[in-house]
């Protein structure tokens, strides 16, 4: 493991959304210290040791040996493998051992308040945090290099909202739970994907340092599990300090189980903002490749699966999606992303009482939470159907022949 850090890190903080920088002063949080600013630079040279090593053992011997030995194992648990080769027992019988510090009621509570989070925090997800985070230039060369804009951004978010569905689930991150098993495969891709693009021969190491490495991973964990329900503040959707917390220990179980190393982990709420604030000042980086991937996301909506009067929602859907990245990303990320610097934020605006009322009922009335989540779960699937029709999102799809080649 190489301690030189790649010249893509930049010689101070970067500017940052200024929400996202308007929450962390209400925090507390400042910028990064020296110290820690060294150390974003420095993990953008650290991987996933475990999972490469596996990965390793799994393509000496033989992917059609070893690959389904390891489905198993994540599907039934390592003593349902009869003699198990060693690397794989080594690791499983890690991951299978849940940390001591995990909570199970906590995580449960988490949980349900990403349900209840419903249509609008997915929204937050696509809209701020993945479009948004193709201003991370050194990340988006990691993409581009398995296919990203062959494939699309429409099935790269659907896979990436089926996984958190899982993680989110009732019972989602139990032992040999639907998003516990999602979560180690979407490891294994990243695991494949580093091997991959690492090794080819037009990737620059002293400048990008590794593909998929512990900075980007913590930047990507943190904007997919605590952005949403932060953001969603701000259209409404409101959370006592406790749910917040609780989805900062979700986020903590789930970033272990993906191979995120404890430092870059959040411990409550102010904690997860920190990372985020500290990891988005290191990697917002525009460049040629920020636009590339962030205008035909915006565009997606325009190939939405909607029932009737499809032209018009079609149009109206990436409207909609639009004012929300305006009004969270403000008018430089927009610019940056190559979008219109400003569109009115009519949705968020529309939204709000609607939310607002609806989340004083959920936190006044009993039982209003477990309505709430079981009422934004069907959202959840609702939006889902609309992006992919009657298909299917099947993580890891979109990266499937960087498995094959690796």
């Amino acid at each position: 493991m190489s301690t030189g850090i790649p010249t893509r890190h930049p010689a101070g903080p970067r500017p940052v959304p200024g929400m996202i920088k308007l929450l962390a002063f209400g925090l507390g949080i400042r910028k990064p210290s020296d110290r820690k600013w060294r150390r974003l630079g420095e993990r953008l040279t650290v991987g996933d040791e475990p999972m490469d090593r596996l990965l390793d053992w799994m393509v000496d011997t033989g992917l059609a040996q070893t690959r389904p030995l390891f489905d198993r194992a994540l599907r039934e648990g390592i003593a349902a493998v009869p003699d198990a080769p060693q690397p794989l027992k080594d690791f499983f019988t890690d991951i299978e051992a849940t940390p001591s510090w995990v909570d199970p009621e906590i995580i449960r509570r988490g949980q349900l308040v990403m349900r209840r989070g419903g249509a609008d925090g997915m929204y937050v997800a696509r809209d701020v945090s993945l479009l948004g985070g193709y201003q991370f230039s050194g990340f988006n060369r990691t993409l581009l290099r398995t296919g990203a804009l062959e494939k699309g951004s429409n099935k790269r978010f659907a896979e990436t909202m089926q996984w958190a569905m899982d993680v989110i689930a009732e019972g989602g991150l139990e032992p040999l739970g639907g998003g516990y098993q999602s979560t180690i495969r979407v490891r294994l891709i990243h695991a494949f994907v580093r091997r991959h693009v690492g090794a080819m021969p037009d990737w620059r190491a002293d400048e990008w340092g590794v593909p998929v490495n512990q900075t980007d991973m913590a930047a990507t964990l943190i904007g997919a599990l605590i952005a949403p329900p932060a953001a969603s503040l701000g259209m409404g959707i409101l959370s006592s300090p406790q749910d917040l917390d609780a989805v900062a220990h979700l986020t903590r179980y789930v970033g272990w189980l993906i191979g995120v190393q404890d430092e870059w982990l959040p411990h409550n709420f102010r904690d997860g903002i920190r990372v985020l604030y500290h990891t988005l000042t290191a990697l917002s980086a525009p460049d040629e490749t920020t636009r590339q991937l962030a205008t035909p996301m915006a565009d997606d909506p325009l190939a939405w699966h909607y029932d009737n009067l499809r032209a018009l929602r079609r149009r109206m859907a990436r409207a909609q999606h639009l004012s929300v990245t305006s009004a969270f990303l403000g008018p430089r990320a927009m610019r940056m992303l190559g979008l219109p610097a400003f569109v009115p934020p009519w949705y968020p605006l529309l939204r709000l009482p609607v939310n607002v009322a609806r989340s004083a009922v959920d936190m006044t009335m009993p039982g209003g939470m477990d309505r709430a989540a079981r009422r934004g779960e069907r959202e959840q699937q609702a939006l889902l159907r609309t992006m992919i029709g009657d298909g299917h999102a099947t993580i890891g799809e979109s990266a499937a022949q960087v498995s094959r080649v690796a």
